[in-house]
């Protein structure tokens, strides 16, 4: 199993430091994740958060690109239907250049209604405009329409989608299946085999909301008041523009408690490397999974944390997924 790490280039006000630091101190991670061997730097996209959260992600894996040499990047996601698809090829075709053929496009809906607004999309058709935007895209790349073109032949997409639904429309385009849930398998290779795919073929991958340490009670102070931050201010963000109340806020004590329980995986890992790594086996025992990415800072972190943890995950948890 592959393992990488994922930025969302987050600011928060609490924590405010220059955006320029932010940005070059995910750079200098993208290089030490590269130098260290980890397999692959995600990056996400958002609009209109308080915290600044990466508008562009094939913009920064472009810079990432140029400044690393072995690593491969992805976007976890592009909402598809917020970009037009010559905008995507073009853009995903250039990071592929610059970085030799290291691009893994990873699109999706999203899903926040103040987004559709600022781009003048169609939130209702989210699912169809991003099926045709997978269409476009890989026949613009066929057809030279956008040139020059990618150096991956095929350059490696990935659907984002949740839900049986949308694990079928991935499978029925023939793409990876950006998601670790073990009930989204039956329905992804269903989806293959209608199109005619090999079934054997289909792939997954995907994130975990992680903080890795050898010091859990001594980092828990610190990391608990970034975890509430980013997963409140997320839950908020998702009701935002509509008739939707506002959710609780999380209780990070709780998250902590079921993340690694006996019942599965929560929705957040917090513990050493071994534990951690257990948890993510156990979870995609029966997957074929080729490879899974965590979260490198929980909004505004300290940078030594960070630092601390990407050499965690790429020293002490990679060896241990890697006969997954």
């Amino acid at each position: 199993m592959k393992v990488g790490i994922y930025f969302d280039l987050r600011n928060p006000p609490p924590w405010r430091q220059s955006w320029s630091r932010v940005y070059g101190f995910a750079l200098e991670m993208c290089e030490e994740a590269d130098r260290l061997g980890l397999d692959s730097v995600w990056f996400s996209e958002h609009h209109g958060f308080e915290d600044g959260y990466l508008p562009q992600p094939l913009t920064m894996a472009a810079a990432a690109a140029a400044r690393t040499q072995l690593i491969r990047l992805g976007t976890a996601v592009i909402p598809a239907p917020l970009h037009a698809a010559p905008e995507i090829a073009e853009q995903a075709a250039l990071v592929d250049i610059i970085s030799d053929g290291r691009l893994d496009l990873g699109l999706g809906t999203g899903y926040r209604v103040p987004e559709y607004r600022l781009y003048g999309a169609d939130l209702a058709k989210r699912y169809t405009t991003t099926d045709q935007r997978v269409r476009e895209i890989r026949g613009l790349w066929a057809e030279s329409l956008v040139t020059p073109g990618p150096v991956q032949e095929p350059l490696p997409i990935w659907l984002g989608y949740q839900g049986p639904q949308g694990a079928r429309r991935a499978g029925r385009l023939g793409t990876g299946l950006l998601s670790l849930n073990p009930a989204l398998l039956t329905p992804y290779r269903e989806g293959l085999a209608e199109s005619g795919y090999d079934v054997a073929a289909g792939r997954m991958q995907g994130s975990f909301t992680t903080f890795v340490t050898e010091d859990p009670d001594g980092d828990w102070p610190v990391v608990r008041k970034h975890l509430a931050y980013q997963w409140d201010s997320y839950r908020r963000y998702m009701v935002e523009g509509t008739d939707q109340p506002l959710p609780r806020p999380i209780d990070p004590e709780k998250w902590r408690e079921t993340g690694l329980s006996a019942t599965g995986v929560g929705q957040f890992l917090y513990g050493t490397p071994q534990d951690v790594a257990d948890a993510i086996r156990a979870y995609v025992a029966g997957l074929p999974v080729e490879g899974v990415f965590l979260w490198a800072s929980l909004a505004g972190m300290p940078e030594e944390m960070v630092a601390r943890q990407v050499q965690l995950i790429a020293g002490k948890l990679r060896p241990l997924l890697a006969e997954v």
